[in-house]
């Protein structure tokens, strides 16, 4: 009979001992204490969100605060821009931004005596386009009744713009989120 009261003590040993541990607690900290406190913080790590801006050549200081952006109509709900934030352009910055500016400034040269003597044949502005250096196959001219809106997939970057009647525009950008071309997403996650 002794065997066997032995036996069941012995099987109740380990469940005794994790209620022990429980009960007791694992760490020293206690209700009331601060986590952390009386030992060294680690150093934080500074991880910049986006890179720092500078005044490009030919631009003034403070030129240098870019505005991102918003396709987000005023009156969209809640989780518009949520759900369509693969739709915003990636702002370029740093050189790269420098970069770009200087893409836009050659692009709206070359196009603008085109748009002076109203030529606003999409044709003329891909060899213009071209002209510049940039590839054919990445290139894309569409004409309206306005006039023409291009697309420009250059190296580590986009441009695009408009030529009209009133003005030449161009803009550069770092393409879209979840995408990997020039063209506006049809759709994202």
């Amino acid at each position: 009979m002794t065997m066997i009261k032995m036996a069941r003590v012995r099987a109740g040993i380990p469940a005794v001992a994790a209620l022990g541990l429980l009960v007791a607690g694992c760490g020293t900290q206690r209700a009331g204490d601060v986590a952390g406190a009386g030992t060294p913080s680690r150093p934080a790590v500074v991880t910049p969100t986006t890179p720092l801006d500078f005044p490009c050549p030919g631009e003034s200081p403070s030129a240098t605060a870019t505005t991102e952006s918003s396709a987000v109509p005023a009156e969209a709900g809640d989780h518009y821009r949520e759900n369509n934030g693969f739709k915003v352009p990636i702002p370029l910055h740093g050189q790269p931004r420098c970069d770009g500016l200087d893409a836009v400034k050659r692009i709206e040269g070359a196009l603008d005596p085109l748009r002076k003597r109203g030529d606003y044949k999409a044709e003329s502005a891909r060899s213009a386009l071209t002209g510049l250096g940039y590839e054919a196959g990445k290139v894309k001219v569409y004409q309206d009744t306005a006039g023409v809106s291009f697309l420009v997939e250059a190296p580590r970057m986009c441009l695009e713009g408009t030529m009209n009647q009133a003005s030449t525009r161009a803009d550069a950008f770092g393409g879209y989120p979840d995408h990997s071309g020039c063209d506006v997403p049809s759709g994202g996650h």
